[in-house]
């Protein structure tokens, strides 16, 4: 039976984050750091110690896995490992990023976001 992706929601941000620099692309441990960085403006920045313990984790549950090295482009560094996003790891990140629009969706609806006075 597979594994059903619901139960490791919610994910850390930093799980989520690697999922979605993932997404498009296989990329090495720096690469993340930078993908992430730059696709949030400097808001997230992910510290190297925590980048690879959170990806040792997302392997052992099998959300990503390390590309084959026939796969690298190029002039790629062999020493690097490269990592990939797995058929289960696209459907945990499907599954939280539904979950995190449906929290959207209440804040919307609550129009939380607006600016109130009295409160």
């Amino acid at each position: 039976m597979p594994a059903d992706p619901k139960r490791l929601l919610p994910l850390s941000h930093v799980s989520y984050h690697v999922l979605v620099a993932l997404a498009d692309a296989d990329r090495h441990g720096y690469g993340i750091i930078k993908e992430v960085s730059a696709r949030t403006k400097g808001l997230v920045e992910i510290e190297t110690g925590t980048l690879y313990a959170a990806l040792q984790r997302m392997r052992d549950e099998k959300l990503i896995a390390i590309a084959p090295k026939s796969s690298r482009p190029a002039g790629e560094d062999k020493r690097r490992r490269i990592y990939r996003l797995t058929d289960f790891g696209c459907l945990v990140l499907q599954a939280e990023s539904t979950r995190l629009r449906h929290l959207l969706d209440v804040v919307d609806e609550k129009n939380a976001l607006a600016t109130t006075s009295g409160r």
